[in-house]
């Protein structure tokens, strides 16, 4: 057996500390971190040389030559494992992972917990004018109350797209408030969405039933601008739109339309195609809209949680251990063959 060095790299962005020390606790493994304003061949020199990348999901928070695409993982002979930092990967090309025999794993699940809770604050938020209410009593007086009155959610319908970690999360509270919880998902049977939560559905009878529609599927070929003009109409009068999921999975200038038209009743809003958006962005300027910036996920537990398992996971990949989050499980006999010549040593889970 060779005794090699396990090269780790991940980005400067702010990660919680605990993911250094548990990779510290590994004599075998030395972390390298890169600067993303750094010059892309001082970057390249330490990622050609790397088994494992941590990187984040978040397609605003890097520069393009950081994106793990097909030419990326060309000038990175050694690399073994991409991992995001999050549930999703957005900057990462999966099948182009998958053909170079590279493993993709993520932290799905790890962030659950935050996200389900932001969500369910933001449909509260809109339903009862909470945000509107702070900022007309900050700035203005002759407003009555009943200006700003809003809705109760308790008895009305929440549909989610989407019933993974954190659709079941969300199922879970709404029942907190007496809603009756529609779902839709095309990775599900309807006895797997009914055992986590909700009444399974098709996508269109969920828009056309739901007081209040929150979405929590990932940013995919399939699900890019998958909600748009036809989407929104088909929706409830006066129905309120929430998102956590991934810009872009939604239409922003379709769904400023529908509240223009005051076809639907608010948003709230935790994801953006640019992320920042604009100070001038339409949405931003409407009183019924509650928008956050990406923060679903970051709480100082999310953090911490999502950062030790993922270096968890790290830790137990270099050792050879089949990845409990592999996110391209049809690479695994490439990665396998790759894993050994590269480190010396086979895997220990074939499978």
């Amino acid at each position: 057996m060779t005794n090699i060095k396990h090269k780790v790299a991940r980005t400067d962005l702010w990660l919680h500390a605990n993911f250094e020390e548990r990779l510290a606790r590994e004599a075998d493994i030395e972390l390298s971190i890169c600067q993303v304003l750094a010059p892309a061949a001082e970057t390249q020199a330490v990622l050609e040389q790397t088994h494992v990348f941590h990187v984040s999901p978040t397609k605003d928070d890097l520069p393009r030559h950081m994106f793990v695409d097909a030419e990326f993982l060309r000038r990175c002979p050694q690399l073994l494992v991409v991992s995001s930092s999050g549930a999703g990967y957005d900057t990462i090309d999966a099948p182009a992972c998958t053909a170079a025999g590279v493993a993709l794993v993520n932290q799905a699940g790890g962030n659950a917990v935050s996200v389900a809770e932001l969500a369910i604050g933001l449909m509260l938020d809109v339903s009862r004018r909470i945000s509107e209410s702070d900022r007309r009593l900050r700035r203005e007086r002759g407003f009555t109350r009943e200006a700003v009155m809003g809705y109760e959610v308790a008895g009305k319908t929440i549909g989610l797209i989407g019933m993974g970690h954190i659709g079941t999360r969300v199922a879970m509270l709404a029942k907190a408030f007496d809603m009756t919880v529609l779902g839709t998902d095309p990775l599900l049977s309807d006895s797997e969405i009914t055992r986590r939560g909700a009444q399974p559905v098709t996508r269109e009878q969920l828009l056309a039933a739901a007081d209040v529609v929150s979405v929590h599927c990932p940013r995919d070929p399939g699900t890019l601008g998958m909600l748009g003009e036809a989407a929104f109409a088909c929706m409830k009068h006066g129905a309120i739109f929430i998102s956590t999921a991934r810009g872009g999975i939604h239409d922003e200038v379709a769904l400023a339309a529908a509240l223009r038209s005051q076809h639907l009743g608010g948003a709230g809003l935790d994801v953006w195609e640019r992320e920042p958006p604009p100070l001038d962005h339409p949405l931003l300027q409407m009183p019924n809209v509650v928008a956050t910036y990406h923060t679903a996920g970051v709480t100082h537990e999310a953090r911490r949680n999502m950062a030790a398992i993922s270096a968890e996971q790290i830790v137990g990949m270099l050792r050879g251990e089949r990845p409990p989050r592999l996110v391209n499980p049809a690479v695994w006999p490439a990665y396998a063959a790759r894993f050994e010549r590269i480190l010396g040593r086979p895997v220990i889970a074939s499978r």
